[in-house]
């Protein structure tokens, strides 16, 4: 199908801030995003060509170059490498004799990865051609691979190639309870806006995205500030490995999640909402469309909800383009505004200067949906249960070496050894708690609570038994930080790469103590020293590694302190090769150089 450029541009009104969902439109069409379209699409919206080329060179779903007629990105999250997903990519990757990330000669294929699907709990998993394909196998891998030397359209294969299966394994006070359509916008609008406000605030309801700051003071902040126009977000982009909770959240309880953005907008007086849905979710774009068209019919969302005049409030859908930092609110504001998804500096915070610099609430699907159930059923509903400081309950994801990984929700104060029970976890070595970017738990600390004053988390719950080899884990987690820095800081654009490298070389054996000593040093600049977030939590992993597991990294340490960053052997490959030598008179002996 020819692209017709004109009439995607139309769509979005012409509109510089639809540049990403644009973008979206014309890699379904063409597969990339070609230099004469870049041009012309930065005509058609006024802006530089510079502007256009930056956001598609940013976003790791958009290439400036064809990848041929199918793309399959492999999961490069842990739990799926510990699942066999290194193994079937090679065996893709020999199946059509052609290097990773390449395209094959007939143009038909790539073969890459991408850093996590949100499919943990059923992995291997991979995308081709943005849709999600889960529970891989080498016998899948081989109906996929003849698929596509079928050149059959993916639109045309087995839909239960694509079937995403439900794990809610455990509902609590949040997930057990039901709600009927409107029963919380009625209950908002029956107390008022201003009592809403205090309502949540005497609640305690704390951001369930792991920063844990009170929602009441963000939504009241925001309700303050100066102008008439405001925005609700809904943050649902959770690109931390391991986590997948808002994929069952969407899937199970949207409803409930759109009741919460419109309390949101009634409470700080917003009239429209964004959800940012990260691309791995594609599948859930048609259902949650109809929801909201359904919404809108029963005058749930729209002008004059519930008849009050004045409330009109919508919310429209946003796909993200797979970049993990947009995770972080002020780069998902700027991801939503149709540029590179790079953190503000902050202050301003968004509660005044958000979307398009107006004031904006940023909340996620957890938090929202906990929202929701407090204007209906009030402060003491969250109160509960949870502890004082935490109250509620906490939505967790569990992966890794469980015998039933899914969803689980817990009253805050649940031991991590209550979860690790519940879901089937034996011989467990350690846990990462909260994705790469949070807290590794050795076996000692399984009775340390899930809670803001113990353990926070966003939700994410990787397991590791006795027999799984912790550097490998760790060595995975400096990869993916190295891969999704958006490279805007020198601390996190060098540290993240740096210590990539300092962790392959520990790994494989020719690391130093001086090694050891460098990638500690390194977290540290980047905990204190980075711009946003993600590089002031990217040496996590590495310091809780070094600090709970060290045997296993003086395991593999040389016994010299410093040895040379630069191997002359390896150097030496090109040569060899062309030489068609081999022998052993062909290498260097690095031990007595």
């Amino acid at each position: 199908m020819a692209l017709d450029l004109s009439a995607i541009v139309a769509r979005h009104h012409g509109d510089p801030s639809r540049l990403v969902q644009i973008l979206h439109e014309v890699m379904a069409s063409e597969g990339y995003i070609s230099p004469p379209v870049i041009t012309d699409l930065a005509r058609a919206l006024g802006v530089s060509r510079g502007q256009v080329e930056g956001v598609v060179g940013f976003y790791a779903f958009f290439s400036s170059e064809f990848r041929g007629r199918f793309t399959v990105l492999f999961s490069d999250n842990i739990t799926d490498e510990l699942a066999g997903s290194r193994e079937l990519r090679e065996h893709m990757l020999s199946t059509f004799e052609v290097a990773p990330g390449q395209v094959t000669r007939d143009g038909l294929v790539s073969v890459g990865t991408t850093s996590c699907t949100g499919l943990c709990d059923q992995g291997p998993a991979l995308l081709v051609n943005g849709r999600a394909i889960a529970r891989l196998s080498r016998a899948t891998i081989g109906a996929i691979s003849a698929l596509i030397r079928g050149n059959t359209p993916v639109e045309q294969w087995p839909s239960n190639f694509f079937t995403i299966e439900s794990h809610l394994e455990r509902k609590d006070l949040l997930l057990a309870t039901l709600l009927a359509p409107g029963e919380a916008i009625d209950a908002a609008v029956s107390r008022g806006a201003s009592a809403t406000l205090a309502e949540i605030a005497n609640s305690g309801l704390r951001g369930r995205g792991g920063a844990g700051f009170s929602t009441g003071a963000k939504w009241a902040a925001c309700a303050a500030a100066p102008g008439p126009e405001r925005y609700i977000v809904c943050n649902a982009d959770e690109g931390e490995p391991g986590t997948f909770k808002d994929r069952e959240l969407l899937t199970h309880y949207a409803g409930l999640l759109f009741e919460g953005m419109a309390v949101a907008a009634f409470a700080v007086g917003a009239s429209k909402g964004l959800l940012y849905l990260r691309a791995e979710y594609a599948f859930l774009v048609e259902p949650l469309l109809l929801l909201l068209s359904e919404r809108r019919k029963a005058g749930l969302l729209g002008k004059d909800i519930r008849a009050v005049h004045g409330f009109d409030f919508d919310i429209e859908l946003h796909l993200g383009a797979g970049a993990y930092v947009c995770g972080e609110e002020s780069a998902l504001l700027e991801s939503l505004e149709g540029k590179r998804g790079i953190p503000r500096n902050r202050p301003p915070y968004p509660v005044t200067h958000g979307y398009k610099q107006k004031p904006t609430v940023v909340n996620n699907v957890e938090t929202l949906i906990a929202a929701a159930m407090v204007a209906r059923h009030g402060a003491q509903f969250l109160r509960a249960a949870g502890t004082a400081k935490s109250p509620g309950t906490k939505v967790l994801s569990v992966s890794g070496d469980v015998a039933r990984p899914g969803v689980y929700e817990y009253p805050f104060g649940t031991s991590v050894q209550q979860v690790l029970s519940d879901a089937g976890a034996t011989d467990t070595q350690a846990v990462q708690v909260g994705g790469p970017s949070g807290t590794l738990l050795a076996n000692g600390e399984l009775q340390r609570r899930i809670a803001f004053e113990d353990v926070p988390t966003a939700g994410a719950f990787m397991v590791f038994n006795g027999t799984r080899d912790m550097l490998s884990v760790v060595d995975n987690f400096t990869r993916f930080f190295a891969h999704e820095s958006c490279g805007f800081c020198t601390p996190c654009r060098v540290g993240t790469t740096l210590n990539a490298r300092l962790m392959a070389r520990i790994r494989s054996g020719t690391g130093s103590r001086r090694d050891a000593k460098d990638i500690a040093r390194v977290s540290q600049i980047m905990k204190t020293t980075s711009h946003c977030g993600l590089g002031v939590t990217a040496g996590n992993p590495v310091l809780d590694a070094l600090a709970k597991f060290r045997p296993a990294f003086d395991r593999q340490l040389r016994s010299l302190d410093v040895l040379p960053t630069f191997d002359l052997d390896e150097a030496l490959a090109p040569a060899r090769e062309a030489s068609g030598r081999d022998d052993q008179g062909a290498h260097l002996d690095n031990e007595g150089a």
